[in-house]
Parts: structure tokens; C-alpha cells; sequence
């Protein structure tokens, strides 16, 4: 791990790092030592690691709760090159939706692709960023919906050291799997009027979760209009099952 920029602000401290091709963003309580939960964030699609919405949770998450939060761009975002495999596929996906047909099995099987990548990389962030002594190997959460939900299930699954996430905007086609191996407490939204994601999709996808501890917060609006109070609930959520 490489940091290549350092910068504090009301009490946060943001350091940018590469993790080998993986530009990234470690947020952590100016002055921090000692172990600490961590949050992973995982952002949506065509956004980066400080895209407005992950800032504005990394920097509640360490002010409020005195977690570590860390962002990382996904293929073919933010910092990161062009990905013409991906680029391809992704073209070649709007130009059948543009034929009429539906995008949600679409978007799945390239979610699912993509998960191929993310999980392994996200594991080696999760272990590079643990072993610094203002991190530690404090317990871990997850938060990603939308592509962060498409991407995160998967790892979810496949990551033990999660003891908590918050999920949504996805939808089972392509997720139902992992899902039913997800055990921790899961908090999932849901856009009632969502036009990307099948409403009966998403409510499919929570049904699949093998967690014993589930909720469902379900909002009327479209995909990007969910509500600002949901942030209260997430700190809360990761506060309950983390501290």
C-alpha cells in the first residue's frame, strides 16, 4: 500500500493510496490510534471513491461514530483505466436496451462479471488496510448499493471478517446465490418506483438472504431519490452491530 496524498478536515483525516492498480480512500478520526470498526463502501455505478454520496457517509462514519471508512474505485471508475473488455460489453448492453430489451438481467450478468475482480481486490484492501495501527483489525461492515449491492453480495458472502451490511437497488437475477449464503445482519433499501431494478427483484433478493436479522426499509421514489434520513439509519445500524 502507497499513500500518495494526505489531507485533514473538521476532525477527518483522508488519505488517498494505491494498492497495487487500486486507487483508494481511507477515512479515520484525525489523531487516531488503536483499533477501530471499518467500513467498507462501495460505490455506484459510473461514480468513484469520492463520489458526493460516499463522502458524505465516510466523513459521518468517522465524526459521529469514530470508525474508519475506505472507498476504493471498481474497474473502469474513477482513477482507474479504461477497461475495453468491460467498456465493450457494457456498450454492446445499451444497445440492446435501446432494442427493447430489459435491462435488469443486463445489468446482473455484468455485475456478476465484474464481482469476479472486485471480491479478491477487496479482500487484499481489507487485509493491507487492517495491519495499519490507526485501523486495526476492528470489525468490519459493509455499505454498497446499487453496483455496491451487485458487487458487494458477492463479497459479502465470501468475506467472514463482515459482521454487518447494508445493502439495496439491487435485484436476485444475478445475486439470489450469494445472498443465501449471507448470514450477518443485513439493513436493505429498496426504491418503490425504482426503474432499474423489478420491485419484485429486489424483494426477491432480501427474501434470499439466509440472515437471521434482516429489515427492509422500502421508500416511495425512483432509484437515485432515496430518502437522506436513510444515513441516520445506517449509522445506527453499523453503531448497534459494530461497536
Amino acid at each position: 500500500m502507497r499513500f500518495t496524498s494526505e489531507t485533514s478536515s473538521d476532525g477527518v483525516r483522508e488519505q488517498l493510496f494505491t494498492l497495487g492498480e487500486i486507487p483508494g480512500a481511507l477515512w479515520t478520526p484525525e489523531g487516531a490510534a488503536g483499533a477501530r470498526p471499518l467500513i467498507l463502501l462501495g460505490h455506484g455505478g459510473g461514480q468513484h471513491k469520492k463520489a458526493p454520496d460516499i463522502l458524505a457517509r465516510a466523513h459521518r462514519f468517522v465524526a459521529e461514530c469514530g470508525f474508519a471508512a475506505v472507498a476504493v474505485d471498481v474497474p473502469g471508475h474513477g482513477d482507474r483505466p479504461l477497461d475495453e473488455e468491460y467498456n465493450r460489453i457494457a456498450t454492446e448492453n445499451q444497445a440492446r436496451v435501446e432494442a427493447g430489451a430489459e435491462p435488469a438481467p443486463l445489468i446482473a450478468e455484468f455485475q456478476a462479471l465484474v464481482a469476479r475482480q472486485t471480491v479478491p481486490e477487496w479482500r487484499a484492501v481489507l487485509d493491507a488496510v487492517r495491519q495499519l495501527d490507526h485501523v486495526g483489525t476492528g470489525p468490519v461492515g459493509y455499505w454498497g448499493i446499487s453496483l455496491g449491492c451487485g458487487l458487494g453480495v458477492p463479497f459479502v458472502a465470501a468475506e467472514p471478517r463482515v459482521r454487518a451490511a447494508v445493502l439495496g437497488l439491487g435485484g436476485a437475477l444475478a445475486s439470489a446465490e450469494a445472498a443465501a449464503r449471507i448470514t450477518v445482519p443485513v439493513e436493505f433499501l429498496v426504491q418503490w418506483d425504482d426503474e432499474r431494478v423489478p420491485r419484485d427483484q429486489s424483494l426477491a433478493l432480501f427474501d434470499a438472504l439466509a440472515s437471521a436479522e434482516k429489515t427492509l426499509h422500502a421508500n416511495p421514489g425512483t432509484h437515485a431519490e432515496i430518502p437522506a434520513f436513510e444515513l441516520d439509519s445506517t449509522l445506527r445500524f453499523f453503531s448497534r452491530h459494530l461497536l
